[in-house]
Parts: C-alpha cells; structure tokens; sequence
C-alpha cells in the first residue's frame, strides 16, 4: 500500500478551498440572475419621476 505524500494532502486541501469558492461565487450569480428575472422587488424600485413631483423638484 502506498502512503499519501504530504504535498498531495495540501494541494487537496486548496483544491477543495478554491472549488468551494468557484461554486458559491456561482451560487451568488445564479441567484442574482434569478431574482432580475423575476422582478423581485420591482415594486420597491425607485421612480425618479414620482421622486421629483413628491419633493416639489420640477425638471
């Protein structure tokens, strides 16, 4: 049976850190992309021209 050298145990290590980065960096995308496309919070979106009559700022 052969031993696992030590190098192979930290470049697995950092693979396994770098991999679970990549997938919540994509995570956050794919949620983002999600929440455009279905218009989450688009009533709460600010309206420059309601904003303008309400404070009296005409232009």
């Amino acid at each position: 049976m052969k031993t696992e050298h030590e190098m192979h145990k930290r470049r697995f290590g950092r693979n396994l850190g770098v991999g679970l980065l990549l997938v919540s960096f994509v995570a956050v995308v794919f949620g983002l992309t999600i929440a455009k496309v279905t218009g989450v919070g688009l009533k709460d979106r600010f309206d420059p021209a309601s904003a303008s009559s309400q404070t009296g700022i005409s232009g």
